[in-house]
């Protein structure tokens, strides 16, 4: 970023502006301070449009989610907001929507009981965790979580809400939410199907697939076509960025032409509290028919929920983020996302939102519409609120069908049905983990990512203590390990070196290749010394070669007695004709090369 024209002098008499407060700091924490003093029109344009069409998207797919979270619809738009005018202060990417989305509603639904208190309340502290790890830059954690868990896990999502909106969608009552027992009673109870929501659903679903297939293959507009046909191509291209608020104003246009006629085949998402929400601090206890429950009793009761939902909600933003980042050629700064999400969900809380992430669906419309900055959010946000003040009336005549077809339609590319042949021809291992994931989330949502991570984890582990070993045959026997030299890994070594050199007749002389050793640790150095020591014994020679200067370093600090550091294999080998391996070595400071000793003293 550029530094400003003409810094500001600070005011005579006082003391200059400290380095904690200079510009580069300021916009590091507020990065909306780098790119609004060259705002333009042009980006004003581009973001007012981008704005209008995440919010045409944002408010029915935010009732939906709501249904899917098993709460109120008024608290999927009470949650679509907050993020918008957040992320326009904080945020580093110009492309992402905070809000509601699919995989965080699911979440919610299975960690709040379905009720309101509990939802907010988990935005509130799933917020504080994610603002902490921000501040603690902690978003390394993530990177234990790994694309076949992830893929695994919202492949599982998509069967789940997909599957769980099929009772919306027929029109059936009393379908329990849990998947196993949903499955059970939706086919048992398949012939209580409602005909009219199974038409309407139906017809919902085939509209927004024509109108995704229309805006995929309308062809680009060049500057040079007529007027008519730019004013046409801008007209289908809002229709079909638009769809779901037109599909779900189709469906609520024919429920209230029944309702007009004084018969209702559909089931309606029915009345919507008006207006927003009072502000006041998340609930922290809440009063039942058997009692009023504690803060205590509530945390205990959301479990795991406390670490599943702040971890998936930042992997879902950060991943959206980095993608559109990687697409459109900029940075993001992941800790600086953190505190964006951390800081949306705890003020989100305050209006009774439930927790949000980044959404990739609405962040494909905003990149798709040209948007500049996030002052595109500005908008988004400003139009839910004005659905909260002045449509809520209406939502009152859409039926639930229409609403499960948005869902069930928006979580179809969720499920990725070519993973499994790419995995199988990359690296099969990486199977393992996402149908660990993929099964045991159809159980518990917390026990397949926690399975799914510690498989992965395993397997990571497994190449550390187990690293492959590349043999050379020549004067000496030349041992290098593929990869670097930790602790679980020195029974490998030992066990490699015993079996080629010394447990043969005569023992071989050895040297083994650090080019790829990085680090060690001590674990390591007193197993490289009990190998000095067998080698010794057996009249046989260990020599290092190419290592480099921290593991020196540390072989020099623990004064390691007979050992042997050269820089080459040529070095080695000479010093091997010079001195018979029968005859012991013992090692002294000046077996060290001496640009060795220069570089370690530099």
């Amino acid at each position: 970023m550029s530094p400003p024209m003409s810094p500001m002098k600070p005011p005579k008499g006082f003391a200059p502006m400290s380095c904690c407060w200079s510009t580069e700091t300021m916009q590091k924490w507020l990065p909306f301070l780098g790119w609004l003093p060259d705002y333009t029109w042009y980006a004003l344009k581009m973001d007012f449009i981008a704005g209008i069409s995440v919010g045409l998207t944002v408010i029915p797919q935010a009732l939906a989610y709501a249904e899917v979270a098993g709460l109120p619809p008024q608290y999927g738009l009470y949650s679509a907001f907050m993020g918008c005018f957040v992320y326009f202060f904080l945020g580093t990417s110009r492309d992402v929507t905070l809000g509601p989305t699919a995989i965080m509603s699911l979440l919610v639904s299975f960690y709040t009981f379905h009720e309101p208190a509990y939802a907010v309340l988990l935005a509130f502290l799933s917020g504080c965790i994610q603002l902490g790890m921000g501040i603690l830059r902690l978003g390394l954690l993530l990177d234990f979580i790994s694309c076949p868990v992830i893929k695994g896990f919202t492949s599982a999502a998509a069967i789940i809400i997909g599957f769980g909106q099929i009772k919306n969608l027929l029109g059936l009552q009393h379908i329990p939410r849990q998947f196993f027992l949903q499955v059970y009673y939706t086919f048992h109870n398949i012939g209580e199907t409602r005909v009219g929501d199974a038409v309407l659903g139906l017809v919902c679903m085939v509209l927004l697939l024509v109108l995704k297939l229309m805006r995929d293959h309308v062809p680009p507009v060049h500057p040079e076509m007529p007027t008519g046909v730019r004013l046409s191509h801008g007209l289908v291209w809002t229709a079909t960025t638009a769809r779901n608020a037109l599909v779900v104003s189709f469906a609520a246009l024919v429920a209230y032409s029944f309702q007009v006629t004084g018969y209702q085949p559909f089931v309606l998402t029915g009345k919507t509290p008006e207006g927003l929400p009072d502000a006041h601090i998340p609930p922290f206890s809440v009063t039942t028919a058997n009692g009023t429950v504690s803060f205590t009793e509530m945390v205990q009761g959301m479990g795991a929920g406390l670490v599943v939902v702040p971890l998936m909600g930042l992997l879902e933003s950060i991943a959206v983020a980095k993608s559109f980042a990687s697409q459109n050629n900029y940075r993001i700064n992941s800790n600086q996302e953190l505190l964006a999400i951390g800081l949306t969900n705890i003020l989100g809380s305050l209006f009774s939102s439930y927790p949000v992430t980044g959404s990739f669906g609405r962040t494909a419309v905003n990149a798709q519409s040209g948007v500049c900055t996030p002052a595109g959010g500005l908008m988004t946000g400003a139009l839910v609120l004005l659905s909260l003040d002045y449509l809520t009336s209406l939502f009152y005549y859409i039926p639930k069908s229409a609403l499960a077809a948005v869902i069930i339609m928006a979580v179809v590319p969720l499920f990725d049905t070519k993973i499994i042949r790419t995995l199988w021809r990359v690296k099969r291992m990486d199977l393992l983990p996402l149908c660990v994931t993929f099964l045991l989330c159809f159980w518990e949502v917390q026990y397949g990512i926690l399975a799914g991570t510690l498989v992965s984890v395993l397997i990571l582990l497994h190449s550390v203590a187990r690293p492959k070993i590349q043999v050379s045959e020549g004067p000496m026997l030349v041992l290098q390990p593929a990869s670097g030299l930790h602790f679980p890994a020195i029974e490998t070594l030992r066990e490699a070196l015993l079996s080629r050199a010394l447990e043969t007749s005569p023992p071989r002389s050895v040297a083994l290749d650090c080019t790829h050793i990085c680090s060690i640790d001590y674990t390591v150095v007193l197993g490289l010394g009990e190998l000095l020591e067998d080698f010794h014994k057996r009249g046989a020679t260990l020599a290092l070669i190419g290592l480099q200067v921290p593991v020196l370093r540390v072989l020099l600090s623990a004064d390691l007695k007979g050992v042997l550091y050269f820089c080459t294999l040529e070095e080695a080998e000479k010093y091997l004709k010079q001195e018979p391996g029968t005859q012991p070595y013992n090692g002294n400071e000046d077996s060290v090369p001496e640009h060795k000793i220069a570089l370690l003293k530099a």
